[in-house]
């Protein structure tokens, strides 16, 4: 914490001194309520420059908050678009993501009728010389709060989540295990299995909670019992450990998804599980 402290003040007096930056916010984690903050937390730093194409195409700035280890860019080319990202790792272990804008696009973003999704997670000004910052709408820090679902988006989920269970099924069959692993991870875990659990742990806490992004908190909303479950879907490089896996994600969203249906007064499609379980079951058979 003292170090993230410090590397802070170092980005504030460099600020402070430069005439080119024009403002300085601090964003993200360390300025929400709702999200969790330890040492592993970054710095997301936004600098407002006088103009930014010199630090965007010019990264020997980064090294006044020390010593540069690795970095990621975006946009550092296109100098007409909003910002620029810099993410910068440094060695003493410190992470700075650093959001560039030009004046003139930071004053037109912060116009907008609606506060921009990445101040209203949170912001805190630290610096601002000429007084730009003054109309910025207060944060709601709502948008990451997880929202119910319509009828429609619920069903297309279900559907799609038992259709893809049918691809990793034929891939563990065909002895395909990275896209076996592209289809229970990428495709099913992440675009189904985590939104259904966001509802899930939503429903339970009125509609009024975070469990942060792809999933970082659930297992501190769901009781030992659920957790285990959820542990079960993952898996090794094992066919059968696979196999185990696939059956263990198609229990859980049968529970959780039926639960949830109930709930919000949706239909569950019970007869499309009955359907392609029995199509799980006949490949497996098959091995």
């Amino acid at each position: 914490m003292e170090l993230r402290e410090e590397k802070l003040k170092s980005i504030i007096d460099w600020s402070e001194n430069n005439k080119d930056v024009r403002a300085v916010l601090l964003t993200s984690s360390l300025v929400n309520p709702l999200a969790p903050v330890d040492e592993f937390s970054d710095l997301d730093i936004e600098l407002v420059l006088e103009h930014n194409a010199g630090y965007i195409s010019d990264n020997n700035w980064v090294h006044n908050f020390g010593k540069s280890i690795a970095m990621i860019e975006e946009d550092e080319t296109c100098f007409d678009l909003k910002h620029a990202m810099k993410m910068v790792l440094y060695d003493d272990g410190m992470k700075v993501d650093f959001k560039l804008y030009s004046k003139a696009s930071f004053l037109a973003e912060a116009g907008q009728n609606e506060l921009p999704e990445d101040w209203d997670i949170g912001y805190k000004v630290l610096i601002d010389k000429d007084g730009i910052t003054q109309k910025l709408k207060q944060p709601t820090y709502q948008v990451s709060i997880i929202k119910k679902p319509a009828k429609e988006k619920f069903k297309q989920l279900l559907n799609d989540f038992w259709w893809d269970t049918t691809y990793v099924a034929k891939c563990l069959a065909r002895d395909e295990l990275f896209y076996a692993k592209f289809m229970s991870e990428n495709n099913i875990r992440t675009d189904y299995l985590v939104p259904l659990m966001e509802w899930y742990i939503a429903s339970q806490h009125h509609w009024n909670i975070t469990t942060n992004k792809y999933g970082r908190l659930f297992k501190k909303y769901l009781n030992v019992k659920m957790w285990a479950k959820v542990e079960k879907t993952f898996s090794g490089s094992d066919a059968a450990d696979n196999w185990n896996a696939l059956f263990a994600m198609a229990d859980l969203v049968s529970e959780i998804g039926t639960e949830l249906s109930e709930k919000l007064g949706y239909e569950y499609p019970g007869k499309l599980e009955t359907d392609i379980r029995s199509y799980l079951n006949t490949v497996k058979a098959q091995q």
